[in-house]
């Protein structure tokens, strides 16, 4: 299974040249680029640690790069993403968000249907362990 969370998550792993260019774009907007990492992904968890401080007023991606080298030295076992924050007037937001790094071993999820009152439909997430391979 594989995590579907950010942009690009349909899309085959990116390359660290296509992180680069996403990355070199980003500045180019003047946006604030941030490594983040967790090592629970589930949809909810919207508070994964930071990897340093927010990096802004970069002018190339070099300096990104050379940091998620290190985020991946150290929590390479983990989920890594890469965030662009804009912080122009009406925007002040997340513009771009997308999963750099997996773990080996990819956490589970299972949409769970609940039939409710009144024609309702409840919807839960649910993390799943994986079950071992069966011989």
């Amino acid at each position: 299974m594989k995590l579907t969370q950010g942009c690009f998550s349909f899309l085959p792993d990116l390359s660290d040249e296509q992180i680069t260019k996403q990355v070199q774009y980003c500045l180019s907007k003047g946006w604030a680029v941030n490594i983040e990492f967790t090592d629970d992904p589930h949809p909810r968890n919207t508070y994964w640690e930071m990897w340093g401080l927010p990096m802004f007023d970069l002018a190339d991606a070099a300096g990104v790069m050379m940091e998620l080298a290190e985020c991946r030295r150290v929590y390479g076992d983990r989920y890594i993403r890469v965030s662009g924050f804009d912080s122009s007037h009406g925007w002040e937001s997340v513009r771009i968000s997308f999963l750099v790094n997996r773990p080996a071993k990819e956490a589970e999820f299972e949409l769970v249907r609940q039939e409710m009152a009144v024609r309702s439909v409840r919807y839960t997430t649910v993390h799943r362990q994986p079950q071992p391979a069966s011989s």
